[in-house]
This record gives C-alpha cells, sequence and structure tokens, in this order.
C-alpha cells in the first residue's frame, strides 16, 4: 500500500504532540506500507519506499494582514503539496494546516481521505488571539475535512465524542486510535548533566511541566497554583512557543509575583525547545509531573512521563483519564462540567492541593510511578498504533 502523509510538523521540525505523533507513526509504519511525506519545511531526504519533502513558506504571503499570514501560508503550501501528483492509494493528514491539501488531493485524483485529529478548532477559542479572522478559515477548512473524509482517527474515546458533538460525521467512520510512547526512548535517566546545566537541584523536590505556552495547556493556571505550593517544592517549566507575545508577558508577569510571594522558592522557566535526552533527565528526578490542560484531546506528555517512571497530577479533561489512572499512576484533578478558563483560581487551589499531597509521600509517590512506566508499556505502544492505523487504511482502500 503506497500512503501519503501530509503535516506541518516533522523532524527536525518538531514542537507539539501531533509532530511527535506524526514522526513516531511514519518510523512505525515504514516496514508495513510505501510513504510519501510531505511537510512544511525544507526537507529532502528519500529512500526505496520512503519520501520526505518539505514545501517552503508561499512568496506574497507577507503582504496578508499579519495575523492571517500563517493561515495563507499553510494554504499556499498545501496548494503546492497537491500540485505534485501522489502515486499513492490514499491520503492521510494531520491538524487543520494540511487540511486544505488533503481534500484538493482527495477530490482532485480521487484518492480517499483520512484524517487524524489531535485537536480539534471550535474547543480552542483562544486560537483567535493568535489568529484573528484566520481562525475562522482554519475551522472551517477543518469541518470541510472532517465531514467529507472517508475515516476519521481520534486519538481518544473522550475526542472521538467531541468529534461527534460537534461535526456532521457518521459515527461509523470515526476510529479510535491511542497516541503511543517508545519506552526506550523515554525510561528513567539517572544522569543529571541537563539538570546541573539549568541550575536544578536534583535532591530538592521538583513539580515539571512541559509544553507550549498556550492556553490550551493550562500554563497561566499552573503559574496561579505556585503561591499555594508548599515552599520547598521547587517549579520547572520547561515551556516556549508562546502562541502570542501578550500571553507570553502574562505568564512572565505570573511568576514574578509568585516568585515575589516566596522569595526562597525555586522556580526555574526553560523557555527553549529542549532536546530528548534533557527532557527525559528532567522528567525522571521530577517528584511530579504536572498537567494542567484546559483542553486536551490525549496529552503525549503524560504518557513521557510516566514511561520515565514519574507520577502525574492532571486536570480530568479531553483524553487524559484515559492514559493517566487516578489513585495509581497519578492524580486527576476536578473541573467544573463546563469546563474553565485558563489561569482560574478555583483550579489552580485544587491542582496546587493534589501536588502538595503527592510530592509529601515518597512511598506513594514511587508506587505510581512504577504503575506508570508499566502501563506505559503495555498499553501505549507505537507499533499497535501503526497496526490499527493500517486497519483504518485498509478499510477506506476496500
Amino acid at each position: 500500500m503506497r500512503v501519503l502523509i501530509l503535516t506541518n510538523e516533522f523532524p527536525p521540525s518538531v514542537y507539539g504532540g501531533a509532530g511527535v505523533h506524526v514522526a513516531e507513526l511514519t518510523r512505525a509504519l515504514r516496514d508495513r506500507v510505501e510513504l510519501d511525506i510531505r511537510t512544511f519545511g525544507d526537507q529532502d531526504h528519500e529512500q526505496p519506499g520512503y519520501r520526505v519533502r518539505g514545501y517552503p513558506n508561499p512568496v506574497g504571503v507577507d503582504a496578508a494582514p499579519e495575523l492571517l499570514r500563517p493561515v495563507l501560508a499553510a494554504f499556499g503550501r498545501n496548494l503546492a503539496m497537491a500540485a505534485d501528483p501522489p502515486a499513492a492509494d490514499l491520503v492521510h493528514c494531520h491538524t487543520w494546516y494540511t487540511h486544505l491539501g488533503g481534500l484538493v488531493i482527495g477530490q482532485g485524483y480521487a484518492l480517499p481521505l483520512v484524517v487524524t485529529v489531535h485537536s480539534l478548532e471550535p474547543l480552542r477559542p483562544w486560537k483567535r488571539e493568535q489568529l484573528g479572522s484566520g481562525y475562522d478559515a482554519s475551522a472551517w477548512v477543518e469541518r470541510q475535512a472532517l465531514e467529507g473524509a472517508d475515516a476519521v482517527i481520534a486519538v481518544s474515546e473522550a475526542s472521538r465524542q467531541d468529534i461527534l458533538d460537534h461535526f456532521d460525521v457518521d459515527p461509523a467512520r470515526v476510529h479510535v486510535v491511542h497516541n503511543g510512547i517508545d519506552a526506550l526512548a523515554f525510561g528513567p535517566d539517572t544522569g543529571t548533566e541537563a539538570l546541573k546545566r539549568h541550575r536544578i537541584d536534583p535532591k530538592q523536590p521538583y513539580v515539571l511541566f512541559v509544553g507550549r505556552v498556550t492556553r490550551q495547556k493550562g500554563i497561566a493556571t499552573l503559574v496561579a497554583a505556585i503561591p499555594h505550593l508548599d515552599p520547598r517544592i521547587a517549579v520547572v517549566l520547561a515551556a516556549g512557543q508562546p502562541d502570542t507575545p501578550e500571553l507570553a508577558a502574562e505568564v512572565e508577569a505570573g511568576i514574578a509575583a509568585a516568585q515575589a510571594q516566596a522569595p526562597t522558592r525555586r522556580i526555574h522557566w526553560i523557555p527553549e525547545m529542549l532536546d530528548r535526552s534533557t527532557v527525559r533527565q528532567l522528567y525522571t528526578h521530577a517528584a511530579t509531573f504536572v498537567c494542567p490542560s484546559v483542553y486536551e484531546p490525549f496529552g503525549i506528555t503524560n504518557l513521557e512521563a510516566m514511561a520515565c517512571g514519574v507520577p502525574v497530577v492532571a486536570t480530568r479533561v479531553g483524553g487524559i483519564p484515559e492514559v493517566v489512572v487516578h489513585g495509581r499512576t497519578g492524580l486527576l484533578v476536578d473541573v467544573p462540567p463546563e469546563g474553565f478558563t485558563d489561569g482560574d483560581p478555583d483550579v489552580a487551589s485544587a491542582l496546587a492541593a493534589s501536588i502538595n499531597e503527592l510530592v509529601a509521600d515518597l512511598a506513594r509517590r514511587t508506587g505510581m510511578g512504577e504503575a506508570g512506566r508499566e502501563r506505559a508499556i503495555d498499553q501505549f505502544s507505537w507499533t499497535d498504533v501503526a497496526n490499527r492505523t493500517v486497519a483504518v487504511y485498509e478499510a477506506v482502500v476496500a
């Protein structure tokens, strides 16, 4: 089978969970199908049965209003991808950034269309801060793709229900394939070089956040929780790629305020993207990993932490409860049924209480960490993800 993959992220340019998913999925698929991978960038790599091509930013986009440029740039790249005739049996696209390409290729070359949903625009209204009216364009193309696709892959049961709630899609066409984890790449790493480099004391318990500076990940909620933490607990924020300068400034001001309230508390903000070995050491030595997401279809960082033997404290939203087992591999924090806004003081207080509870009990943390790694290995392999994805391919081609 020949599969055309469209993605905005692909190594070496990976900054989020969707990029990790595509990188790991295509690695696991290489011995099962022929792959033509088209991505945003300048990649150009070819082997028998495997081709990666990057598509640069189209000329002329800079003349558009600033907030509209990311959408127009994505659409321009999509059309360039579609202009190269594919030799494929189906097209599989990831995130709204490539949905236009999937639609044009599916219609223009009469190929079945498969779409993997990593998040949904109707559930991310804060994206308007980043895209302005371009958010309406991204939401429009997402709707066309999901409602026109031959198969839609959701990364969790919760995400599948969100798709059915917000789009006119036949339930029989929506399949659940969870994300996976490479338990060899993510495992306990007792080295401390990365901690020393960032001046983190491995002997002091710290809570760790790994993710982008975005409303979706709830980083403002975590920052609001810091003053409620036991003063002996340090905080490490491996947080880069802010959605907007305004959000970056808001987080910076929140950290400064938390630091002023407790001058002796160590707060480490690492704003740059980190290599895997550094992140692995940060996970391993953390007292707990924290995932305060406002919206989370899956939450792949929770799996990374679990694979490194670290318990998780997370908000009970989206697909997180399908990964983190409350009381066994971590603690889940209840949120209002209608959801919450990033920075919500009540959620922040509850988050801090769960962190304090877990950090205070070393034996419990150790047991949860061991159970988390076992669950990650047993339940979330990329081999299984690839097998289930191929099953979807075979169904739509048939």
